[in-house]
């Protein structure tokens, strides 16, 4: 007969396969649905917020034809003549309308004015000899030289602007450049943040033994904000479970997001997993990438109160060490937040550039290393990539994405995601 197993002696529990990058981002974002909700706003408030619908312009651009440089608007055919001498009719300046042009004369005029009717070149004045009311031309124009064609930009009743694009400042000048004084854009994603840990300190404050300046706070405040998130700071909560629960209810009352991070894990202190369980739902993630690995992804119920809005707030809880929550939201909650807010576009850039270091020892995870362009186009790497180094992100202008089981040679080309394409 055989002897029952105590607990004590049983074997652990097979560990879950860790997920891939990809695989964890896909779920993530096939969870992430457009939200519902657009407001229309004033262009200039409108940098960095998503298009609700096209831009569709209401004219062309340049609306009349337009002389791109400083010098004489001519007739082709009075040049190829042979007359090289020709009397000035008028000056146009920018802004002003033209009379048509006189057959065998000039029309002074200066970039951006209108080309007056009957003119069908401009020569630049370094080509021509100005003399008292007259010009004499030392070039022969082909016709439409230097004249911008009208709509030789934008077509009337074209789509300059898509649904689902982030209105950069360019974007934002080329929907002024059609008169759109106001544009159609998502609303806002509503985002509330907070921390836990008593070992957590603000700024400011004495710290005392044991404990440590709150730097992700500023961090992820800061990238929601990049991202043009409606955030509520709930600051640090206490490593007490109640407590926890209590704001996760009150967060989850007005959010489409909460986002913590730290205590997620499975401590005697890491309250935030048991409390989203008991709240909501919660599936704790195991990811094959360095640094970062712990992922939580879940929703927190809504309190159902009057006037309160129905359904759940999604929840992602991040790694507590400063590096790995950095990386972790540039690579999973920023897409994430994106697609909620309608962007088309989620997915950032990379480069391929040299590397001038080598790294020989590889790791079974999908690496994230943080490295500069340096001077001759190649990347440097920093020299500890410790997930608790944050001076790496500083002094850093992106991520290598160094796929696992993979040592690096010097002079390889290998696939670095710039700063530029992860924080805003």
């Amino acid at each position: 007969m055989s002897t029952p197993t105590s607990p004590s002696s049983a074997a652990p529990a097979p560990r879950a396969p860790m997920l891939s990058t990809a695989d964890a981002l896909a779920t993530l974002l096939a969870a992430a649905k457009p939200l519902a909700g657009t407001e229309t706003i004033s262009t200039f408030d409108a940098l960095n917020r998503v298009l609700a619908a096209d831009v569709v312009s209401p004219l062309d651009v340049p609306p009349m034809h337009t002389s791109a440089m400083d010098g004489y608007a001519v007739r082709v055919a009075d040049l190829a003549q042979g007359s090289r001498h020709l009397p000035v009719s008028q000056r146009i300046p920018a802004g002003h309308a033209p009379q048509p042009l006189a057959a065998g004369t000039a029309a002074r005029i200066f970039t951006g004015a209108t080309v007056p009717p009957g003119a069908d070149a401009v020569v630049m004045q370094e080509q021509a000899e100005p003399g008292e009311d007259a010009v004499t031309f030392l070039h022969t124009p082909k016709a439409g030289e230097w004249i911008t064609a009208q709509g030789a930009d934008i077509r009337k009743n074209t789509v300059i602007l898509p649904a689902g694009a982030r209105l950069t400042p360019a974007a934002l000048g080329l929907a002024a450049s059609v008169g759109c004084a106001t544009l159609p854009v998502a609303r806002r994603v509503k985002v509330a943040v907070f921390f836990t840990g008593d070992e957590l300190t603000m700024p400011g404050e004495p710290l005392k033994p044991g404990a440590i300046y709150n730097s992700n706070r500023f961090t992820l405040t800061g990238l929601l904000r990049n991202l043009g998130c409606d955030v509520t700071d709930f600051g640090i909560v206490p490593d007490q479970i109640d407590v926890t629960r209590a704001t996760l209810r009150k967060a989850a009352a007005a959010h489409d997001l909460i986002l913590t991070s730290g205590g997620v894990s499975v401590g005697e202190e890491d309250h935030v997993r048991p409390a989203v369980e008991a709240e909501g739902r919660i599936n704790l993630w195991q990811i094959a990438m360095k640094p970062g690995k712990p992922l939580a992804f879940g929703a927190v119920r809504r309190p159902q109160e009057a006037g309160a809005q129905a359904g759940e707030s999604f929840f992602v809880g991040l790694p507590g060490n400063p590096v790995s929550s950095f990386v972790t939201f540039l690579l999973f909650v920023r897409p994430f937040l994106l697609r909620l807010a309608g962007a088309t576009q989620v997915s950032p850039r990379a480069l391929s550039l040299r590397a001038d270091f080598s790294q020989t020892k590889s790791d079974r995870r999908n690496e994230f290393l943080r490295a500069r362009v340096n001077a001759a186009g190649g990347l440097d790497l920093f020299p500890n990539q410790s997930s608790a180094v944050l001076t790496s992100t500083v002094w850093a202008d992106g991520l290598i994405d160094n796929p696992p089981n993979h040592a690096i040679s010097a002079g390889e080309t290998v696939r670095f995601i710039p700063f530029t394409e992860l924080l805003y």
